[in-house]
């Protein structure tokens, strides 16, 4: 029998308790091994009392290994720390405690810091150093440990918050000329819009009204012509300023205060039919008379100055102006008699042709004097009868000079 005992149990007792087994797998395996062990030394020693016979040793052993706990049964549960690496230690046998590993910071804190950091441009904070140094993971790995590495996303914030050189340049370029042009085109747009704005108007006759004019038509129509439109687009920003301007060919437009004084004293606050001016010049005099009576004609005897004066009115759609080529000395006998007569010239005299062609009861206004003396005086001369007129000067101005014949 013990031949038999020694077949089943080549292991003897010293061999059992001077090299335990050691097992590496879990808590629960661990301990159903170390019964089991247990339950063979236990068999070991009762063998070796005195026994009945082999039948009945064979059934104690059976009745031994029957009473083992089969390593399936599940094993109770122990928290327990995790089995360390190689690196760290080993586990005691004894109470199978564990070496402390170091702790990381939660994954989901750690993940959204880090993405936190990278979208808004800042670094990563790192987690503490210990002397564990845990695998290299990335914060989208497996595991609890989460180490601090450059993320693609603040690569990509970072490549895409700072341009190229050449782009930055050109961008710097393109905003300084950009905004020069912008700048010029603005100065030119704004100077126009104050050119042809009311505002601009209103205060010319603001001042014409301060110099003594007060017939409220004439202010009107004074306010209602653009007067840029009959310049030089050179001498535009000075089209409402107080100043004669020239016109070409020797000529000039009257300055603002002289029209309007000229045709308040023509229109004496009657109703005006039918009034002739001489020396269309540009029509913009012609434009201004045409808001103060029902028909306007006007004669130029410098050729371009006529069609210069066409061009300017044909935008503004005048029907009751009536433009003619001639000499203005001669007047016009065909639309006569006038109820006023305007010359924008100055002779030594009135001509007797005009003084004729005025009705009776009508007013004659004409610069009067030698231009090399600066002698001319306004003069108005009034038709009280068929060979009555009267005659009275007024203010000192300067015209060119009204001469005879066409050019």
């Amino acid at each position: 029998m013990t031949g038999e005992r020694a077949k089943r149990f080549p292991l003897g007792l010293e061999d059992l308790v001077r090299e335990p087994r050691r097992s590496e797998g879990r808590p629960g395996e661990m301990r159903a091994a170390a019964l089991a062990a247990s339950a063979a030394l236990n068999t070991r020693q009762q063998s070796a009392k005195p026994t009945q016979g082999g039948a009945a040793a064979r059934a104690q052993a059976k009745t031994s290994a029957a009473a083992q706990p089969a390593p399936a049964t599940r094993p109770q549960v122990i928290p327990q720390a995790k089995t360390p690496s190689a690196s760290s230690g080993t586990a005691t046998a004894a109470t199978g405690a564990m070496p402390p590993k170091p702790q990381a910071a939660p994954v989901g804190k750690t993940t959204a810091n880090t993405l936190a950091g990278a979208l808004a441009g800042q670094p990563v904070q790192q987690a503490p150093k210990s002397s564990v140094k845990p695998a290299k993971t990335s914060t989208h790995a497996r595991g609890h440990g989460v180490r601090a590495t450059p993320s693609p996303l603040r690569s990509q914030a970072q490549q895409t918050a700072k341009p190229a050189p050449n782009a930055a340049l050109a961008g710097a370029m393109s905003g300084a000329f950009g905004g020069a042009f912008s700048g010029a085109s603005n100065g030119a747009m704004n100077n126009a819009l104050a050119l042809t704005s009311e505002r601009v108007r209103e205060r010319m006759v603001e001042r014409l009204r301060g110099n003594g004019v007060s017939d409220q038509r004439v202010l009107n129509a004074m306010a209602a012509v653009p007067r840029h439109m009959f310049v030089d687009p050179g001498l535009a920003a000075q089209a409402y300023e107080d100043a004669a301007l020239p016109i070409g060919h020797h000529q000039t437009i009257s300055k603002p205060s002289v029209v309007a004084r000229m045709i308040e004293l023509a229109a004496a606050g009657r109703a005006l039919n039918t009034v002739l001016e001489i020396g269309t010049g540009c029509g913009y005099q012609a434009a201004v008379l045409s808001r103060v009576a029902r028909e306007v004609y006007s004669i130029e005897r410098i050729k371009p100055l006529s069609e210069r004066a066409k061009t300017n009115l044909r935008p503004l759609r005048i029907p009751n102006i009536r433009l003619h080529y001639g000499d203005g000395r001669l007047g016009l006998p065909s639309a006569a008699p006038f109820d006023a007569i305007v010359i924008a010239a100055a002779g030594l005299d009135v001509p007797q042709a005009l003084l004729e062609q005025l009705a009776i009861g009508g007013r004659l206004v004409a610069p009067v004097g030698s231009q090399e003396g600066q002698s001319q005086v306004l003069t108005l001369v009034e038709r009280l009868g068929p060979a009555q007129w009267r005659e009275s000067r007024l203010d000192r101005v300067f015209f060119v000079p009204l001469k005879s014949g066409v050019i």
